[in-house]
Order: structure tokens, then sequence, then C-alpha cells
């Protein structure tokens, strides 16, 4: 038996009047995830417990089976395993954003423009966060590069009571004024972010960017703080080998912690310009030398929901039915059986640029199965099944071994 799980985050959404009332799903045109809906149990999941941040931290923890009230300590924790860093007890982990801000002279009056700098390659990006080591690395605070927009930083001996600290895609188009850490523990991150955009103003590559018509890297932001937490086992809690294929830091994290074998694609990108044929194949790979399990996790409508990008997003699911789907099923086949789980983790409706708590519709198809299901995967038709899976992180277990 094999065991796929396509993740494809933040897929689902609300009605779009600019798609005729429709869903970017219920638009898309999926022939392949919606040939296996029709003899799929499909249905609705809440993947975030009613008082949880909607995260892709905690969503993906829930996906996995790990229940983000015993195993969720924070975003960056995840990611700074991925990345790398061997994090102490009592240090604090913090997801550093290279983000975009206007030109205000006061920083406190400054708009976030993006969050991702434009979508900064992690070329570019290495030499921005090599620039503001040499300013702000110490004994106490320490800048780890990671991938594209999102990087690290440690505070050594550091405190998780910082007040609240907003993820920068939440205010795009906002005055960061009211988002800024203000709390008393929080004023050396203030002081950082600040002085960061006096460092990076004039920097080199973002007057190069500019040029090039690209957004400028031009200040940090910090948030989803955390500090380490050990994950159990996948193999001992559910008995298969697994790898995991993502192209971001978070879910790479997931996997290291959890003992799975995480698999690195080049040119995954998190975004439209992702190789989602390599994503694909890495899958394909994966099982034939063993693997009884692949978690494929797929950023793009996600990011494109934050963008207010509405075409792009339909685009990303129809990406992803046809140049991951496609031949993962046509290499499935040679297997006497398998199953394969299609959901997203969270919303993120295009209207809101951000992610939600809401109950996100799954689909299970068992190759041996015989069940009837929807003619369209989409929110609503899983909506009319009735079936409702009110605990996430249990879904996986019935995957697995139902």
């Amino acid at each position: 038996m094999k065991y796929v799980v396509l993740l494809c985050d933040g897929m689902a959404d609300y009605p779009v009047p600019e798609l005729g009332g429709f869903t970017p799903m219920a638009k898309a045109d999926k022939p392949n995830m919606d040939m296996l809906a029709k003899k799929a149990e499909v249905g609705l999941v809440k993947t975030v417990a009613d008082g949880l941040k909607p995260g892709s931290d905690v969503a993906n923890l829930s996906v996995l089976g790990y229940d983000p009230a015993l195993y969720y300590s924070g975003r960056s924790p995840l990611e700074a395993g991925s990345i790398g860093i061997d994090m102490k007890p009592t240090d604090v982990s913090f997801r550093c954003n290279l983000v975009t801000l206007s030109d205000e002279e006061d920083y406190d009056a400054k708009t976030i423009i993006d969050y991702c700098a434009g979508d900064i390659s992690t070329a570019d990006a290495k030499v921005i966060v090599d620039s503001l080591k040499e300013v702000f690395d110490n004994d106490e605070f320490t800048l780890y590069a990671g991938v594209s927009y999102r990087h690290c930083l440690i505070w050594n001996n550091g405190t998780l009571d910082v007040g609240t600290l907003t993820p920068p895609h939440d205010i795009t188009g906002k005055p960061i004024r009211e988002y800024l850490p203000k709390h008393p523990n929080a004023r050396k991150l203030y002081e950082m972010m600040k002085k960061s955009y006096d460092v990076l103003k004039n920097h080199p590559l973002n007057i190069e960017r500019q040029k090039r018509g690209e957004c400028p890297a031009n200040s940090m932001w910090f948030w989803g703080e955390g500090v380490r937490k050990p994950l159990s086992s996948f193999k001992d809690k559910f008995g298969v080998n697994a790898s995991m294929i993502s192209a971001v830091d978070l879910l790479k994290g997931i996997g290291k912690f959890s003992g799975m074998n995480v698999v690195n694609v080049e040119g995954a990108t998190g975004y439209l310009d992702t190789n989602f044929e390599g994503k694909a194949q890495a899958a394909i790979d994966e099982l034939k030398r063993g693997q009884d399990f692949v978690y494929i996790h797929v950023e793009a409508p996600d990011e494109c929901g934050h963008r207010y990008e509405i075409d792009n997003k339909v685009r990303a699911i129809e990406l992803i039915d046809k140049k991951i789907l496609a031949p993962l099923l046509s290499a499935l086949e040679e297997y006497d059986d398998y199953k394969i789980m299609i959901l997203p983790d969270h919303p993120t409706p295009l209207a809101l640029r951000t992610h939600t708590n809401d109950p996100v519709p799954y689909m299970i198809y068992h190759k041996k199965g015989e069940t009837k299901g929807v003619e369209k995967l989409c929110e609503e038709s899983a909506k009319a099944t009735g079936n409702y899976a009110p605990v996430g992180h249990m879904l996986i277990e019935k995957f697995i071994k139902g």
C-alpha cells in the first residue's frame, strides 16, 4: 500500500464575484481531482480548532496527525530546524520576513507594500541578510538566511512574552503603526526592525532591484515566535516510512523533526514559478525507493490568496492538477493498491488576503475502494456530502489505518 497526501496550501476560499460567484476550486479546470472525487470519500475537516491561529504551522501539524494543542509552540522553531539551527532550550526564534515598506520619513508611519519583497530570490535575499548580520549579529541575537523572503532570528535567552506580533501578509497595504512590536520586552525587536530600514534603504542591491522594476527588500519584520518542542516520530505513530516534499522551511522543519525523509527539489519556490514537475517526480522517486507515505506540499494557491491574484489562484490549482497529480496518478497505477488524500490546510480567501479557520474540503481516494463521491471537488460539494471530521488531527489516522 502506498499513501500520498497532496496538500494544496490555502486552496479553499469563499465565492468570488469576479469568478461568477464560484470559488477558485469550483472554477478551476482540474479533471484529475474531479475524476478521483467521483469515486472518493469527500467531506469537510476542521484542521484548525477554535481558539488557535489559522496558520500553516497549526494546520499542517493537524493534517499530519499532530494535535497542535500538544505539539505547537510557534512557527519559527520548525523553520529553524529546517535551516539547520540547533536551538537551545533557552533560545526563542522568530520568523524574519524581508518586506517592502513605503518611504515615509517616520518609520512608524510607513505602510507594508509587499510582505515578500517582490518574491525576492533566495540569492538576492542572502546578500541582504548577510548585510544585516554584519550589523545585528551579537551574543544575544543571530540572523540566519532561509529561502526567498523567509528567514530566522534567534534570541539567546529570549522571552516569548513580547505581546502580539502580526504576520506581515495579514496587513499588506496597511500602515504599520498599530502593528509594530511595542511591548516593553519587544523593544529590542522594534529597534532592530527600525534600524534595518536605515541599513537597507540605500543598499546597492535594493537600488539595483528598483532599477529592474523590482520591490526593494528594505526592512525586517519579526513574527511567529516560539521555542523548540520535539515532535514524536511519524513512523512510530503510523507505522509507515514517510517523506516530505515542500519548498518552504516550515514544512521541511516539520518533516525533519518528525523523522521524515525531507526531499529538496531544485527550482521549488513556493509560488507559480515553482517546479511542479520536479515535485511530482520527487514523490514518484520516493515511492519507488521504498517509502510508504509521501506528503507533497504546494504553497502556490496560498501565495495567490495573500496577493489577491484571482486568476493566478485558479491557475495554481490547475497547474497542481496537470503537472503534479496527473503524472503521479499514472505512476501510482503500477502499485497493487494506493490511497491519495487531497486537501488544503486552511482557506486563504482572496477577499481577506489572510487565513481563516473554516473547515476545508478533503477527498480520500482508495484504488480498491468502492465509494460514491461527488461530481466536482469544491467547498460546496464537500459540505453537501454531510461528511464532517471535527478533529483535524484524527483524519490522517483514518486515511492510513481506516
